[in-house]
């Protein structure tokens, strides 16, 4: 049976913890997930690095990703990019007045 739901709806207040980590979808190898930034970014001197491809877009806010091999790249709305799995990479900034909304699929 199919649920429909709206990706804006039920946003946290406060982050309590850092960026909210919301799973939508897993099927196949594949998942899709909302992310919530709210002017979060990646500690000084770590890198993210996932096994699998990842492809993002901001929804809503803004967002910078830094790349260890490549220049940064800074998304706003509607703008997406496609992070290569094995490729190390970092949020080094999003937005401080708004939400940032990302919906990333990894597969």
């Amino acid at each position: 049976m199919l649920h429909p739901a709206n990706i804006f709806k039920n946003l946290p207040e406060s982050f309590p913890e850092g960026e909210q980590f919301d799973e939508l979808l897993s099927r196949g190898g594949v998942t899709i997930e909302r992310i919530i930034s709210d002017g979060h970014k990646t500690p000084e001197g770590q890198w993210l690095c996932s096994g699998k491809n990842e492809w993002v877009v901001v929804l809503e806010g803004e967002g910078i990703l830094e790349f260890s091999q490549n220049s940064p790249v800074r998304l706003a709305r509607g703008d997406y990019c496609f992070i290569p799995a094995g490729c190390k990479h970092r949020v080094a900034d999003t937005s401080q007045s708004e939400k940032t909304i990302w919906l990333a699929i990894h597969f």
